[in-house]
């Protein structure tokens, strides 16, 4: 039976830094949505929370629109088909993926709705993680941009998050040494003791740069989520010819002017490259990776943990665990009531 009113989040205004309690606004409205032959209606269960978002925000060029002001907040998400037009393919009860916003209903094409199979090892869950944009992400930046060859040094940032916490497995699994850096002593001890890094080190620990420079030396490749100064000290520890794979920068996606890079030249003696990359660029190439991860979870080789923040209206303020180091792993909302994940 169709709910009389259901809830959505939008955007209100544009953020000048972290997102505060007006930058959006919940609305209740009524439920008036009926699916057209070649649409389904989806009842979301979860939505993934990604630093990409943040950038959304802002009203500049970039590799997508930026949100729209009134409009449902832009989002990957996970659901249920409750109804499915006749020349959809969809079935009532199909599990799906899409770019669903921050909403409790969404009513898609079915062109921008992927149906979903559970795979062996595998649980719903994975598909905004090892299955999703995370991993698929860690799989290309990591090989095909960082192109790592075994007995290298890889160093991560960020890497207790959802793409670095993959990409120091990928390492691992690929013949690499793997030096993980995070914020605290627990995501650090679960990288080395859960996730098989070499090394993690407490970015915050005031022995921090003395200690990397004593156990890594120099790097072959780095793939940074966080930019900054970690960006910037990392660039002053490269091997000849390292790759620099620039993901993120969460360090600075809240700042008006991000702070300018002083280690670059650097790239000049040590003939090194810095790039940047986008994983919609390889959308042809995402079986390839999916098969890889997939095989990686049925084996039970890749780890992963899952951050569940409980319903929609609390999205907005978990937008910001992305920034201040709140969540070990991929960050999620939970949006239904129905589904449960197996953490």
């Amino acid at each position: 039976m169709a709910p009389l009113q259901y809830t959505r989040v939008v955007l209100a205004e544009r953020p000048k830094a972290a997102v505060t309690p007006s930058t959006f606004r919940k609305e209740v409205v009524p439920f008036d949505s009926k699916a057209g032959p070649s649409q389904v209606l989806v009842k979301v269960e979860y939505v993934s929370l990604d630093p990409a978002m943040r950038g959304w925000l802002n009203n500049r060029r970039s590799y997508i629109e930026p949100v729209k002001i009134g409009a449902v907040m832009r989002a990957a998400g996970l659901g249920v088909v409750v109804e499915a037009g006749e020349e959809s393919g969809f079935a009532r009860g199909d599990l799906v993926s899409g770019t669903f916003g921050w909403t409790e209903y969404a009513l898609m094409e079915k062109k921008a709705v992927t149906k979903l199979k559970i795979p062996d090892g595998g649980e719903l869950l994975d598909f905004v993680g090892p299955l999703g944009m995370p991993g698929l992400t860690a799989y290309f930046g990591l090989l095909d941009v960082g192109k790592l060859r075994s007995g290298e040094r890889l160093v991560v940032s960020g890497a207790a998050g959802a793409t670095g916490s993959i990409v120091c497995q990928l390492g691992k699994q690929k013949g690499a040494k793997v030096y993980a850096i995070a914020g605290t002593p627990d995501k650090c001890k679960w990288l080395e003791d859960e996730l098989g890094v070499d090394k993690a080190f407490n970015y915050k620990s005031p022995t921090f740069h003395e200690e990397f420079k004593q156990t890594v030396g120099y790097f072959d490749v780095f793939f940074d989520n966080v930019g900054g100064e970690i960006l910037d000290f990392a660039l002053t520890r490269m091997n000849k010819n390292a790759r620099t794979v620039l993901c993120g920068a969460i360090s600075d996606y809240n700042s008006l002017k991000p702070r300018g890079l002083t280690g670059y030249l650097n790239l000049i003696s040590q003939r090194a490259k810095i790039e940047g990359f986008i994983v919609f660029d390889y959308v042809q190439q995402f079986p390839e990776a999916l098969s890889y991860l997939g095989a990686r979870l049925k084996d039970g080789s890749l780890k992963r943990r899952f951050h569940v923040v409980e319903g929609l209206e609390k999205a907005p303020q978990a937008l910001n665990m992305l920034f201040d180091g709140g969540n070990t792993g991929k960050l999620v909302v939970k949006v239904g009531s129905d589904t449960k994940a197996k953490l």
